[in-house]
Order: structure tokens, then C-alpha cells, then sequence
């Protein structure tokens, strides 16, 4: 049975923040996560985190300026120093929360830049990324993203971030597979996630296109989950849907789950 962690920065939109710790866990979530914690002070998320006893399982590196349209400074020439700043940030509020994965975003593609230059500038950062993370048991995600969601985001291909990690050559670099960007993207999404199984870190999703929860759209959620324990996936499968509704009057997809959940924690 998959494992599902909620993503407070997507769900309960209608709680402030530091309450949707308690609104997952009342709708039956054991783990979270979420996206940029950092207008928040660390020491906050961790008392959240410690009162309903909910793991914090992933969240990101700092985006850059997101005001100015950026996502990440990932593969940007120039912005070296920057993005090691960033990363220590990022570690900071990992380690409040004993949370032991980081996502750490690629950018958007600068306009007439080299692929072969932006892959060189990535693989830097994630090698440092990956050394600094591993000093303190944290492991670096990369994940590709769709370009309808986040135009001329650099890394939007499963293939091409199997390709970074590869020539990265980090022991705790692994992929971040999203259900939603890549159906959007490339489809044939239980054989790239088996084929892609072993350098995967975490999954998340939402349905497609309209990126609602499961049952919303084209794709065959009730399949994928029992695929993922068929192939063997013992990560979380995080929840980062965007509800048109109250987040609960959306969990119909999650309740088989989360009463076979029940079950085995009381048997």
C-alpha cells in the first residue's frame, strides 16, 4: 500500500499554514511535506511538526526570486555563490524538521544559452549540493517539471534528468517523478516509473490536465498505486494537487487507503 504524504503548500488552503499539520493529520495523513518554508520561522515548523508527530519527507530548495519569474538557480552561469547560500538555507530548515530530502530546482532556461552550458553550471551545484546534504543524511531531488506549468523551465524530461544524475555522479541524487508534469510531458508513465525505479527518490502527483485530485482526469491513479507496490516503490507518494473545494470534500481517492491504513496499524 503506498505511503501518502500531504503537501501543506497545495492542500488545506483554508487553514494558515502552520494548521494544515493538523488538518492532514485529521484527514488521516501520516507524512508531509511541502514547497518553500521559509517565510516561516524554522522553529515554528518544527513545534508543528513535534506536536502531531508527522514527518516532514520532502521540501524545497529556495527558488530565487520568484517575483521576477525565476524557479530555481539550478543551471544559471553566475549565480554559483548564490545558490550554495541557498542550499545551506535549505539544510537549515531540513534539519528543524529532521526532514531528509531536499528538491533542488533547475531554472528556467535563459534565453539563447547552450544545453551543453546550463548542464555543466547544474551538475556543479548538484555536486555541491550533494556533498553539503550528505554531511547531515539529507539526500538532493531534481524534478522535472512541465512546460504548460512553468515555461522554458529547463529540466522537463524524466530522460534528461536520468542524464544529469548520471554524469553528476552523486551518490544521493535522485530523481523527484511527478504523476502530473510528466503525463503532460512524456505519458507512458507506469513503465518510465518502473524503468526509472532505481534512481528514484520520491513521487508525487495530481491528475492531468487540470492538475485536481485523483479521479478528476485522465489518469488511472488506482492502477499507478497498486503498480508501486507491484514494482516494489517503498517511498511517499505526495499529494500536490490544487483543490477547487474545501481540501476534505476532495479525499475520496485517499479513503481505501487510509482505511487499509487504519488496519494495519491496529492489527
Amino acid at each position: 500500500m503506498p505511503r501518502f504524504s500531504a503537501n501543506l503548500s497545495t492542500l488545506f488552503g483554508e487553514t494558515p499554514f502552520l494548521g494544515r499539520f493538523a488538518a492532514a493529520a485529521q484527514c488521516g495523513f501520516t507524512a508531509v511535506e511541502y514547497q518553500f518554508p521559509y517565510a516561516f520561522d524554522r522553529r515554528d515548523l518544527a513545534a508543528a511538526q513535534r506536536e502531531l508527530r508527522l514527518p516532514v519527507v520532502l521540501h524545497n530548495a529556495p527558488p530565487g526570486d520568484m517575483d521576477k519569474g525565476e524557479r530555481g538557480l539550478g543551471c544559471l552561469a553566475g549565480r554559483q555563490a548564490e545558490f550554495r547560500d541557498q542550499i545551506a538555507l535549505a539544510i537549515d530548515y531540513a534539519r528543524a524538521v529532521n526532514c531528509k530530502k531536499l528538491h533542488v530546482m533547475a531554472g528556467i532556461w535563459p534565453p539563447g544559452a547552450a544545453e551543453e552550458d546550463l548542464d555543466r553550471v547544474f551538475v556543479e551545484n548538484l555536486r555541491h549540493a550533494g556533498k553539503e546534504a550528505a554531511k547531515v543524511g539529507i539526500e538532493i531531488l531534481i524534478e522535472p517539471l512541465s512546460r504548460p506549468s512553468v515555461p522554458n523551465y529547463y529540466l522537463c524530461k524524466s530522460k534528461q534528468a536520468a542524464r544529469i544524475i548520471e554524469q553528476a555522479r552523486v551518490p544521493n541524487l535522485k530523481l523527484q517523478y511527478d504523476f502530473f508534469h510528466m503525463q503532460v510531458m512524456e505519458g507512458n508513465l507506469a513503465a518510465t516509473v518502473e524503468r526509472r525505479l532505481p534512481i528514484i527518490g520520491h513521487i508525487q502527483m495530481a491528475d492531468a490536465p487540470k492538475r485536481l485530485e485523483p479521479g478528476t482526469g485522465e489518469i488511472n491513479y488506482p492502477f499507478l498505486f497498486a503498480h508501486l507496490d507491484r514494482i516494489g516503490y517503498q517511498g511517499h507518494v505526495g499529494a500536490e494537487y490544487k483543490p477547487a473545494r474545501p481540501t476534505a470534500e476532495t479525499l475520496a481517492w485517499f479513503q481505501p487507503y487510509r482505511v487499509a491504513q487504519k488496519k494495519a496499524l491496529t492489527t
